[in-house]
């Protein structure tokens, strides 16, 4: 379907089944962005229910829909960029490499053909196969990465671990570690000898928020940019529905402030992940999901002008 024949409604309930009303579409040349669902929660290490996180963020994105402007922005980013909703990703139930090659084929071709994709999670480990999906075309990437946890950890379950991602991720040659951040981590790690730039959560609640904007800068420099949020980064007030939450977090306007900083970064690539619907009440951390997923394509728009 494509953007001229799709109507677009500011309704906050009628045809809530694409990312902020979008035009539902898998040709490239309908959108410069296109939003990805990967339904996939089999790499939990607690409670699962992952898998409905896309549909869970693009229902509660329905409630974006009306502001033509989103605040504090001075345009509407469908002035700027075409964005298509290109639905879920299918592949075989319990079947994690199908997933893996799905992935990276079906995001692999869109990047390939120069479009952006921002991804619905899912659990944290389809970070993964979407940056070897990346890696295809940018090569190595620099990595902002928003989390309670470093997701480092060789030893959590092999390769099928979504605590794993990013100790495989720098070993097999998609991100530099010496230019990549993480922000909001709260849990234990082996800091010695850890190759991240880290914001701990209690420095993130207390810094500046320019400060922190100026220090991911400054780590990521000028190579290309994938950016993950995973939302256990938000304290559980504000994001109760995940699987493995964690007390003492930034708040969701924190982490809006914290993204707009990064206007002018050469951002390749952005997802978020870990909402679990199963355990939210009244949509809040799907709404924080579809607000944060919102405001990406807003700095998005911004740098691109």
């Amino acid at each position: 379907m494509s953007d001229s024949t799709f109507i677009d409604s500011v309704s906050l309930f009628a045809n809530a089944f694409s990312f902020t009303g979008r035009p539902l579409s898998r040709n490239p040349d309908d959108a410069d962005v296109f939003v990805v669902g990967i339904p996939f929660d089999l790499a939990t290490t607690g409670r699962a229910g992952t898998r409905g996180g896309p549909m869970g963020v693009r229902s509660a994105s329905s409630n974006l829909r009306w502001e033509e402007n989103r605040w504090p922005w001075p345009f509407s980013v469908h002035d700027r960029l075409r964005v298509a909703d290109y639905g879920d990703l299918e592949f075989h139930p319990g079947e994690s490499d199908d997933m893996i090659n799905t992935v990276v084929e079906h995001v692999g071709q869109l990047v390939k053909a120069g479009k952006t994709v921002l991804s619905l999670g899912g659990d944290h480990f389809v970070t993964l196969p979407l940056l070897r999906a990346h890696h295809q075309h940018h090569g190595k990437m620099a990595l902002i990465h928003f989390d309670a946890h470093t997701d480092t950890y060789q030893e959590e379950g092999g390769v099928y671990n979504h605590g794993c991602m990013f100790h495989h991720a720098p070993r097999e040659g998609l991100i530099d570690p010496s230019h990549s951040i993480q922000i909001g981590i709260r849990t234990e790690y082996t800091q010695a000898d850890h190759p991240f730039h880290v914001i701990n959560a209690g420095d993130a609640n207390e810094m500046r928020v320019d400060d922190i904007g100026a220090k991911i800068r400054d780590v990521v420099g000028d190579l290309p940019v994938y950016l993950t949020f995973d939302i256990d980064c938000l304290d559980p007030a504000y994001a109760p529905g995940t699987g493995t939450p964690v007390v003492g977090g930034i708040t969701s306007d924190r982490a809006l402030r914290i993204l707009r900083c990064l206007s002018g970064l050469n951002l390749v690539g952005m997802d978020v992940v870990e909402v679990a619907p199963a355990y939210d009440h009244a949509e809040v951390t799907s709404l924080a999901g579809a607000t944060l997923a919102l405001e990406m394509l807003y700095v998005l728009a911004d740098t691109r002008g």
